[in-house]
């Protein structure tokens, strides 16, 4: 059985990551924000605005939890979900937890198109979004290095990604 939580902050690549190694190795795949999103048919963004962060958090929490007992699958999470109530103890718990760190000028680049659909950064200018990104990478780094492995998000390749797989998290 294998399951990998896949942790780190907003734009560093999850979604795309876990999607090319579960269609790699024959995974099911779950971003846990659009299945946040198809079980209350609202947007992450919504649900923001209606429960405000705690009451997201809370729902996030609990998804996890159901997510969690999945088998042989990838799960990309969002990118405060480590960070919130016992998250990444449970997830330690429950499978293999790799980390995608990024720098904050990289995801400041990345995020600069995307701040628009993403709740945290809308309407920032690209100062106050580096700042921003970079406060919260100082913030959230505690909660994401308790992650088993770390993968460079800027160095990330099939044979670096390849070599995890096979030699650590023992997928065949």
């Amino acid at each position: 059985m294998t399951r990998i939580f896949l942790v780190g902050y907003m734009g560093c690549g999850k979604t795309t990551t876990g999607k090319r190694l579960s269609k790699k190795y024959g995974l099911d795949f779950v971003d846990l924000d659009h299945y946040i999103e198809s079980r209350y048919f609202k947007t992450v963004s919504q649900l923001f605005k209606e429960k405000g962060e705690n009451g997201f958090r809370e729902i996030e929490r609990d998804l996890l939890r159901e997510v969690a007992d999945f088998e042989n699958v990838i799960i990309s999470t969002g990118g405060g979900t480590a960070c919130f109530f016992d998250n990444m103890e449970f997830m330690n718990q429950k499978g293999e937890t790799v980390y995608l760190k990024a720098t904050a000028a990289d995801l400041t680049d990345y995020l600069r198109t995307a701040s628009k659909d993403r709740p945290l950064l809308a309407k920032k200018s690209e100062k106050e979004l580096f700042d921003f990104i970079s406060g919260m990478l100082k913030k959230r780094e505690p909660f994401y290095s308790q992650a088993k492995y770390m993968i460079e998000a800027r160095d990330m390749s099939d044979v670096l990604f390849d070599n995890l797989v096979k030699n650590t998290l023992h997928i065949p």
